[in-house]
């Protein structure tokens, strides 16, 4: 499945209760990349069919000026999340979430409800993307088959919090208890091509800490984070999106590696760092990185 989607900037997906109107009309102004409109945790248990029709409003009615929109189903083990799959189709969610994801038929179950409710309510095949969040030592140990399951699925997430409840620990904010899960999704997500997701920052008063933690999961390769307030949206983007220096030495890479592999030259430098061929896919991904974000005219990303 080539969507034209599959692989666009994720950084941040803000969590919101679709339950509450007054949440989800209008959080494109604080410019996530994504929302997750959810539908599992953040509503409780006599309030499910309601928070659905306030879902199904909002998909139809609400300009979300280009910010994509994921709906966390409920959980497969649940009388609920079927109706949930029909409700994010039928108001043409650009993705399903699925928790607590352990096995490949988890996904494989989902993918089967999201296209048979494309054709219920004449989805093109094919449009509506999957994500799967881990969120037990199983799911863990599962990853690279969960990321194999399906082409709808474009990444999966770590959920810390039942993550760490079924280590039997739990959250410290240090990073310590969440860095095996952590390099084993980001492992697998890699091995398949798929994008990686990083659990929530719950500790709201401690930015410094939050901003530790997403340049931790940065340099471990993570595509982006799910957030629970707007105002860790900005230190997201800021540590996800390229620095000018970094984005014009890669477009110096990228543009004397082509230069040079044309005159039969495999090896040199640029700006006095040692440079070869294997250099040449991670700057590509820096100036695509640096587009995506907007932030930097055409010109300076000329290669």
């Amino acid at each position: 499945m080539n969507h034209p989607n599959k692989k666009r900037l994720r950084r941040t997906m803000l969590f919101m209760s679709a339950q509450n109107p007054n949440l989800i009309r209008d959080p494109y102004i604080y410019q996530p990349d994504c929302v997750i409109l959810d539908l599992e945790d953040a509503v409780a248990e006599n309030q499910k069919d309601a928070a659905r029709f306030c879902l199904l409003q909002a998909l139809k009615h609400v300009d979300y000026h280009g910010v994509e929109r994921v709906v966390r189903i409920n959980g497969l083990n649940t009388p609920y999340w079927r109706e949930d799959i029909r409700c994010a189709v039928a108001g043409a969610a650009d993705v399903v979430r699925i928790p607590k994801a352990e096995t490949r038929q988890d996904v494989r179950r989902a993918e089967k409800a999201i296209a048979e409710a494309e054709e219920e309510f004449g989805i093109p095949e094919g449009r509506t993307l999957m994500m799967a969040a881990i969120e037990s030592a199983k799911g863990v140990m599962k990853a690279l088959e969960i990321c194999e399951a399906s082409e709808r699925l474009l990444g999966i997430a770590l959920s810390g919090g039942d993550y760490t409840r079924d280590l039997q620990t739990h959250i410290t904010g240090t990073g310590i208890e969440l860095m095996g899960a952590r390099q084993n999704l980001i492992i697998a997500a890699r091995a398949a091509k798929v994008q990686c997701f990083d659990t929530v920052y719950t500790d709201l008063d401690d930015m410094e800490g939050f901003r530790r933690d997403v340049e931790t999961i940065h340099l471990l390769g993570f595509d982006g984070k799910s957030v629970i307030n707007p105002r860790q949206i900005m230190p997201v983007h800021e540590i996800f999106t390229p620095g000018r220096g970094e984005v014009e030495f890669s477009v110096k890479v990228v543009r004397e590696i082509e230069r040079r592999r044309a005159e039969g030259i495999g090896v040199f430098t640029v700006d006095g760092k040692m440079i070869d061929i294997a250099f040449y896919e991670g700057a590509k991904r820096v100036i695509a990185l640096a587009e995506k974000s907007g932030k930097y005219t055409t010109e300076e990303l000329r290669i």
